[in-house]
């Protein structure tokens, strides 16, 4: 089953029938909520082409007009009765997004507005495909890149966080492409891999004699991208004596050079980029509290690649392009099974995007063929913890069972050895599977977000299974 596309937001009971029972009509897939809180703590406004809103049990309309505000390219809202034409203005939302709508609702009328809805989408999705940035159809893929477009217009100082590999110089490099200042060069530095004594010298640049072997005055990279972009990564090993002089620069505009008595103006951007944790660094004394402030004017927060799964297919694509277009031009790019693709939704991926570039290139080495099946996998990315599903269409396309299944692995009573009178196999993996979501949602006591996320799969994804499997969340934790 596809995603839903159309919110219900409706504590009516007969009028929520007819509403999903119109919105599935037109194939738009509807999902009905009750509860505002549920909708705004699992969901972006942009995993929707439209929310119909009617009643709503705890119906705090504030809470739901602050998640659309905050993302500026939110969908329409249709508003049923009681909400009249002041909707908008009473909740701060634009008048051209809040559309009204009779009730009883007629058939064409709903047909015309999902199909403005649909387009409204597309025009929306088009403008961004648009913007360079991170790679991917995912909400949070399209977030990011809708947070670029707000921001890459203005000088904001943008801080970029995210755990190591998310992609942090794709970003600050796509603010910098998306801005007015994007024919103006763009220069990057590593603030955790230069010495604390080098990197004032790599900043600011020096003069002749400034120190032992200064034998030239030197340029620093602040002066190599004036009128451009600087973008300074793991800015959370900055030394303290480091970071006084760049709260300086970032104040007052200027700088001197190592060794130097003249004031230099300073027109740059600057867009930093950390994996810790700064509020905790300056906890730790070792952070100073005024220049987070400083920097943390637009944060951007980078979703680890285990949290948008579904880009997987189209990184895939542009890692195995980018790399034919080297050396590599005579192979053929890959293209992955689908039980390799499961397999692959399945890992936790520590090592984020960066560990995904790293396996598509040595995939690209092994398998000049192009094509990678679930065995050609490395071990560590065909764990049967994470990946039944997997293994389970990979043994469907094997003409003979190979490798049995270790009992201790998944701590289940599993078929070590083939049964003289053999096994289903279909329903000896699901029954796998369906013990391993028990498990999951008992150590989460019956949370399916939390469960999901230890499965490896889409919160969904887990929703659907439970279904199939005639689960409950809180049957399963009992």
């Amino acid at each position: 089953m596809s995603e839903s596309r159309v919110l219900i937001l409706e504590n009516d009971s007969d009028r929520a029938d007819k509403l999903v029972t119109l919105i599935d009509f037109l194939d738009l897939n509807p999902r009905l909520c009750t509860d505002i809180n549920e909708v705004t703590e699992q969901h972006q406004p942009s995993d929707f082409i439209a929310l119909l809103v009617g009643e709503a049990v705890n119906a705090d309309i504030s809470k739901l007009t602050q998640w659309l505000q905050s993302d500026p390219l939110h969908p329409p809202v249709l508003l049923l009765p009681p909400h009249g034409d002041d909707f908008a203005d009473s909740q701060g939302l634009e008048s051209e997004t809040c559309w009204r709508l009779d009730y009883p609702l007629r058939s064409q009328q709903l047909s015309e507005v999902m199909q403005s809805a649909s387009i409204n989408r597309m025009d929306q999705d088009a403008d961004l495909s648009r913007i360079p940035g991170p790679t991917g159809q995912s909400s949070r893929a399209h977030t990011l890149r809708n947070m670029i477009k707000q921001v890459a217009s203005y000088d904001t100082t943008v801080l970029v966080l995210g755990e190591s590999g998310t992609g942090k110089e794709v970003v600050a490099r796509a603010v910098h492409e998306a801005s007015p200042r994007a024919k103006k060069p763009f220069v990057a530095i590593n603030c955790g891999a230069i010495p604390s004594e080098l990197l004032e010298s790599e900043l600011f640049g020096h003069e002749k004699g400034a120190f032992t072997g200064a034998i030239n005055s030197r340029a620093g990279r602040f002066e190599l991208a004036e009128g451009g972009t600087i973008f300074l990564d793991e800015i959370g090993d900055m030394s303290l004596h480091m970071q006084v002089k760049l709260l300086r620069v970032i104040q007052e505009r200027v700088f001197e050079r190592v060794g130097g008595n003249r004031s230099l103006d300073c027109d740059v951007r600057i867009i930093a980029a950390t994996h810790r944790n700064l509020e905790e660094r300056i906890a730790e004394g070792e952070f100073r509290e005024d220049l987070f402030y400083r920097l943390n004017v637009f944060p951007i927060e980078m979703p680890p690649l285990r949290e948008r799964r579904e880009d997987i297919p189209q990184l895939i694509e542009e890692l195995s392009q980018n790399l034919n277009l080297g050396s590599n031009q005579s192979k053929k790019p890959l293209h992955f099974s689908e039980a390799a693709l499961q397999a692959l939704y399945g890992y936790a991926w520590p090592g984020n995007v960066r560990e995904l570039a790293n396996l598509i290139e040595r995939l690209s080495v092994l398998n000049p063929r192009g094509m990678v099946d679930f065995d050609d996998l490395p071990e560590r990315y065909r764990g049967i913890e994470a990946n039944a599903e997997a293994l389970l269409l990979a043994e469907e396309s094997r003409p003979a069972i190979t490798a049995a299944v270790e009992p201790e692995e998944l701590e289940l009573e599993t078929t070590e050895n083939l049964p003289d009178e053999g096994i289903d196999l279909r329903d000896h993996m699901a029954d796998i599977e369906r013990r391993l979501i028990v498990q999951a949602l008992d150590r989460t006591e019956g949370v399916v977000a939390h469960a999901a996320q230890l499965l490896g799969l889409r919160r969904t994804t887990l929703v659907e299974k439970l279904r199939k499997y005639d689960l409950q969340a809180d049957r399963a934790a009992a």
